[in-house]
Formats: structure tokens, sequence, C-alpha cells
């Protein structure tokens, strides 16, 4: 089944055909690193890690970019406010920027080019646009590009240059000839970081650092370029205008834009002061549960942050979690399968009637069955995620795929167990459902000041209450650990509990 990805640029979903045959180089824009990431930041790297997944798992070779902009405006202010060199602000917010990532299952980018160690490239670029004619140096030392030179300025974003020219205006203190001229280098200013360069001591503008880092990295052209919907314009337009000017080659073949997280249906942003700090949500919120939350809605879709929405994804992955648990029991240990995504493929095991309805497999080929009776589960999540990375679809068959585990365990354990095997493949193909079942249901956060010994001590008094018919008191206990917020399950195996 051919992979289906939505063009930014053309407005439409079509085949994705890689440059190279079977490789894929993907460029992401990535963080400014002057402040700790917010919940927008998440979805944004979840999204492309969830992308670069598939295209992993699809038996693409891909080679993942994501930057890192550690010199700009907003740092040298930050800085400054902090009486802190730049260079050591950005590097304790890298660090805490991969502090936060890990926990949402982030897997780090093959290259992670940065603007400061990228300045020959940089500059070289700049040199290119002036000798083309596409911009030019003013008096005081800034360097700026000429829209008027580019053509196709405008195609990413819909927005007609006439227009913008309109609605623009000069500011007092630039050089440049037209509103709609950017800055490519800025002289340097007393007191701010500064490099050498054939126009005076200056930094780059921001939108020059992208075209070069992922030039740098890729070449003239490249397969994917990703990053937030709020980049759209103007940075990657930009982008486009300069790599092309520079290069005379197209620049991308295929843009890919996530969409907002919103807060009371509007985008949540550090400007607007209503965003919230990644690593706030994860004090009561574990990262498969904000990963969950993120990809449970389609990447292109706004999606609308409030605690009602991540409970709703920390108790789907509760029902999963369970069947997992239920079926193969504690043991990290279990065998995974490889990720591999071909019809067919998985063992054969009598699947019984389906979830919905009786289903037999007559070809033989995939016994683990979903709704449709020439469909396999895996077969259904792979045509989710091959169209335009459909998560929320791709959801839906986890949750049918767990249904079918509970359905099978009492009647065929081990067709139970197979199917929970690839349960828990397909939710690792998303990075979900790696970790010990018992260890995520118990939660990573004490309950209202009990720890995990305090409730195995409660648990224990409570048995031996039972034991001694004792069941006021044995009902107390366990009124007392659900006010805590932690769930009991009895059987004949003894007694489990996990965080509600």
């Amino acid at each position: 089944m051919t992979l289906e990805i939505h063009n930014s640029l053309t407005g439409n979903k079509a085949p994705f055909t890689p440059m190279e045959a079977g490789k894929v180089r993907m460029y992401v824009c990535g963080i400014t690193v002057y402040d700790y990431c917010h919940l927008g930041h998440a979805r944004m790297v979840v999204v492309f890690d969830m992308v670069a997944r598939w295209l992993r798992a699809s038996g693409y070779e891909l080679t993942y970019a994501r930057n890192i902009t550690d010199i700009d405006d907003k740092i040298i202010k930050r800085a400054s406010e902090k009486g802190e060199a730049f260079d050591a602000l950005t590097e304790r917010f890298i660090t805490a920027m991969n502090e936060d990532f890990v926990p949402l299952g982030v897997l780090r980018p093959d290259l992670e080019p940065r603007a400061t160690i990228s300045m020959p490239a940089i500059i070289r670029m700049i040199e290119q646009l002036i000798a083309k004619d596409h911009a030019y140096a003013s008096d005081n030392g800034d360097v700026y590009y000429d829209v008027s030179t580019f053509e196709g300025y405008g195609a990413l974003s819909g927005k007609k240059v006439e227009d913008l020219r309109a609605g623009s205006r000069i500011e007092i203190n630039e050089a440049k000839t037209d509103p709609l001229d950017f800055v490519l280098w800025k002289a340097a200013k007393p007191g701010e970081p500064a490099w050498d360069s054939p126009w005076g001591q200056g930094r780059p503008g921001w939108h020059i650092e992208c075209s070069a880092m992922s030039t740098e990295c890729f070449g003239h052209t490249f397969d994917i370029h990703g990053g937030g919907m709020d980049l759209k314009f103007p940075h990657h337009e930009n982008e486009i205008a300069q790599s092309e000017g520079a290069t005379g080659e197209k620049f991308v073949h295929l843009w890919m834009h996530n969409g907002f997280v919103q807060v009371d249906n509007e985008k949540m942003s550090k400007s607007l002061g209503n965003f919230f700090l990644i690593r706030d949500i994860l004090a009561q919120y574990s990262g498969e549960v904000v990963r969950a939350f993120i990809l449970m809605s389609h990447y292109r879709s706004p999606v609308n942050f409030s605690d009602q929405q991540l409970d709703s994804a920390k108790a789907a992955l509760e029902r999963l979690y369970t069947a997992l648990k239920l079926t193969l029991g504690s043991d990290p240990k279990v065998t995974k399968r490889p990720l591999h995504l071909k019809l067919g493929s998985d063992p054969k095991v009598s699947s019984g009637p389906s979830s919905r309805g009786s289903v037999e497999s007559t070809t033989g080929s995939d016994p683990l069955l979903g709704s449709d009776p020439n469909v396999s589960f895996r077969g259904r999540f792979e045509a989710a995620m091959n169209d335009d990375f459909n998560t929320p679809v791709a959801f839906s068959v986890l949750f049918d795929l767990a249904r079918e585990v509970n359905r099978l365990r009492d009647t065929d354990h081990s067709a139970a167990a197979d199917h929970a095997a690839l349960l828990r493949e397909l939710g690792g193909i998303l990075g979900f459902l790696q970790d010990d079942p018992e260890a995520f249901l118990r939660g990573q956060a004490k309950a209202d000041g009990l720890d995990d010994a305090a409730i195995d001590a409660l648990i224990e008094a409570r048995k031996q209450a039972r034991t001694n018919r004792d069941f006021a008191e044995s009902d107390r206990i366990r009124d007392e650990l659900k006010a805590a917020g932690v769930l009991l399950e009895d059987s004949a195996a003894g007694t489990t509990w996990r965080r509600g």
C-alpha cells in the first residue's frame, strides 16, 4: 500500500515518492532555545518523531535532521535580562529541552545542526544571493533579501505580494529598500555576540539559518521539510526564496505542517501568555499520556488542551495496558515482533469470531482479523498510517485489537497472547505500550502522599482483614485507597492495583 502525504505547498494529498528509491531525507525546524519548551513544541517534536518512526518501520532508510536555533534576538534579549552569556543560556535550555523530550518517547534526530556552528555555510549562502542579485548590503552593515527578485514568493502560504506590501512598512532603524525585504545579516550592536563577515561584524537573521543548515545537511534539494503551522509564513516562505535563489534548484519536494495546540480555541504561544510548559504537565501526567493526547488527533488538525483531554488519553492507554497485563503479565521482556508491515506476515492462530461479528479467515494468510474479514489488524493499521499518518484511525485499530485480546483470553489464551503481542508491536511503532503494564498502571507519581510501599502495606492489611473475616475493615481500606486514587483489582491470583 502506497504512503500518501498531504503537501502544504500544493494543498493536496498525493503518493509519496522519495528522490532516491528507499531513502528519505527530512529536515524539521526545531527549537529556539531561550526558555523551557511548552506543549506546542511537544506537539511538533512528537508528530515528526511519529513520522520518522513510520517511515523507518515502512522500510525507508531515513536521515532525519532537526536544527537548534542558538542565536537570535530572543536569545540575546533573555541572556541580557539574566546577566548570562548567551551560549551558557542556550546550553542550559538545550539540556532542559532534551530532558523534556525523553519522557515523551521522542528519539534523537540523526543530525542536529546548530546555527552558531553553521556560520561559514550561512555566510557562503548570503554571498551567493548577493552575487545573483537576490540580496543587497546596506550602508549600515545589514544585508537584505530582495523579495521582488523571486517570482514564486507567497506560493507556500498562499499570500499575494501586493497584499503583503500594502500592509507593511519600513521601520525607522531599517535600511531596506522595500517593506517586504527581510534581513539576512544583522550588523553587530555594542555588547552583542558577533561573527566576522564580508559585511563587517554581525550575526545572521533567523530565516537564513535554516536555509543554510538544511542545505549543509542534505544538499540543494531534499524530500520533506516539516514544522509547525505558524512557520509557513514568513519563515518557510523565506527559506524557499533564499534557498532557490541561491542554488537555482527546487528546495523541497514536500512540505508538512502540524496544527496548533489551542487553549479555549486560541493558539497556545508564549507571546499570548497561554502556554503550558512540558515539564509542568509531566509533573501531573506521564510522558506516554502526553504523547497519546497529541497523537490521538490528526497531526494537521488543531487540538484543544485541557486536563479532561489528558485524562481521556490516560484512560485510553490504561485500556490498552490492561489488555496486555491480563494476557501477557507484568514481564516487560515479552518477546517483541520485528517491525514488519506486510500483510499476511502474522503468525497463524485461531482467531474465532471478531469483536464485531463472526469472521473466519478464508485465505489462511493472516488470521489476526479485524472488523473486515478481508483486512487484518495489521493491514488496517498500515492503511491508516499510509493515509497521511492518520493516527486517530490507527489508535482505533489498537482498541479493536485490545477488545479481541480480552474476548479471547478465557477461551483461547494462546491466540489472546498472540494478539496481545501484535498490540504491543503496533503500539511500539507509534511509541507506546513498551513499558511494563503493571508499572504503567500503577503510575509514577505518589497518590495523595502514598508511595508504592505504603500502598502495598495497606493491601496486605486488607488481605489480613479478609482472612479474619473483618469485612468492615477490608472495605474501609479499599475506600481509603480509592480516595487516594488507587484502584484495586481482585482475582484468583491475588490483588493488584493501579492509580485511577
